[in-house]
């Protein structure tokens, strides 16, 4: 998933973005919140979740989510901050917030919770994904096919699994490549008919339809 870190705490930031993108996930980070507004607000870029500090140089965090919401995005959101006692939680809940994680914390836990998140909008009740003979686990990043685990490198999982979130959907180009590339992530004009290519060699040429001048479809019988 492609994942907006609002932080601005440098150090912290930048050890998230390596952790989450070791899990398999796309950070984007800022650290105001005016850059969060603005890139929520910019039509081009699509985020599947945020992660929303609440003490920003800029501002109160409460008052990005507030502004976020009453523009009608219900964008899951887990607040990460060190307020910690009951009324800040309670505040934050009530702001918008989906869930609140006190720092410090624990790389697991908040990959828990952002799983936990995903699901919830999903509407799935447990972390294993199965189309058909096509199984996936975000959780480890791994997939089978036919019962056989497939090897797949990092950005091939993450291409697979966006398509297997819209199953039976048409996902355009563009937002595969925000799926599978951050800011600043330079993008070679074929790199996504390669992993499509390299994909289509393990699941079967059938299994991903191309939609000329739209993107692709996952084609898995459920």
């Amino acid at each position: 998933m492609r994942i907006l870190l609002v932080e601005d705490d440098q150090a912290l930031a930048e050890a998230l973005v390596r952790g989450l993108q070791r899990g398999g996930d796309v950070v984007d980070w800022v650290s105001r919140g005016k850059e969060a507004l603005l890139a929520l607000q910019t039509p081009q870029e699509y985020f599947d979740l945020m992660i929303l500090d609440l003490g920003l140089p800029d501002g109160d965090g409460l008052d990005v989510l507030r502004q976020v919401r009453k523009t009608g995005n219900a964008m899951p959101t887990l607040i990460l901050t060190a307020r910690d006692s009951l009324d800040d939680r309670v505040s934050g809940l009530d702001a918008g917030a989906d869930d609140y994680l006190v720092k410090p914390f624990e790389l697991a836990e908040l990959q828990a919770r952002l799983r936990a998140l995903t699901r919830r909008q999903q509407g799935r009740s447990s972390e294993e994904w199965r189309i058909g003979a096509l199984r996936l686990d975000p959780s480890q990043c791994r997939a089978w096919w036919q019962d056989s685990e497939i090897d797949m490198n990092r950005r091939e999982f993450m291409l697979l699994k966006a398509l297997a979130e819209r199953h039976t959907q048409v996902v355009t180009r563009s937002r595969l490549e925000e799926q599978l590339y951050g800011w600043g992530e330079e993008v070679e004009s074929n790199s996504l008919e390669v992993h499509v290519h390299h994909l289509r060699k393990k699941l079967g040429k059938e299994a991903i339809r191309t939609i000329r001048g739209v993107g692709y479809r996952l084609e898995i019988a459920g």
